[in-house]
């Protein structure tokens, strides 16, 4: 996998719509496009992706703390987000794109910072329009769970331009 550094390393709106979303992440998964630079910069990678359900593995660090020392809440919420949408993401299909409406965090525990951790989303609903999926962000090595979330997205065919 590699990071993309600038807006032309991303995947331009043909090569997105050419793809099912599934296609799309197994696409990513085997580092022919780019990740997000986002991931680079919150530390989490891909771990595995299959319909209706994408893992990513992170590690919180330093940069990542908020003024009392603990992990950002943001931090939780971007790794919830990122593997409830992408689960969603795998049941688009061709030709169109989907946007996060709305989603919720629940923090059960404070992550040690440089903890290994795994953040899973897993569909519960993929409509015409509109899907649903739900998260949770668990110790690599233990299984502890510290975060809990919830997803509601968009699925749409994109306008002509």
């Amino acid at each position: 996998m590699f990071t993309a550094t600038q807006p032309d390393q991303l995947p331009d709106r043909d090569t997105i719509l050419s793809m099912s979303g599934l296609a799309f992440m197994q696409a990513m998964q085997r580092g022919e496009i780019a990740r997000p630079p986002i991931s680079a910069l919150l530390n989490y990678t891909l771990d595995s992706v299959s319909e209706g359900q994408v893992s990513f593995r992170g590690t919180p660090g330093f940069d990542h703390t908020n003024p009392m020392g603990g992990v950002h809440g943001g931090w939780y919420g971007t790794l919830l987000d990122s593997c409830m949408a992408c689960a969603v993401m795998t049941i688009v299909p061709q030709g169109s794109v989907y946007t996060t409406l709305e989603y919720k965090v629940n923090l059960t525990g404070a992550i040690p910072l440089d903890r290994e951790i795994v953040a899973t989303g897993m569909l519960d609903h993929g409509g015409r329009s509109t899907a649903v999926a739900h998260g949770e962000i668990r110790g690599a090595a233990d299984g502890k769970l510290y975060a809990t979330g919830s997803t509601t997205c968009l699925i749409m065919k994109p306008t002509q331009r």
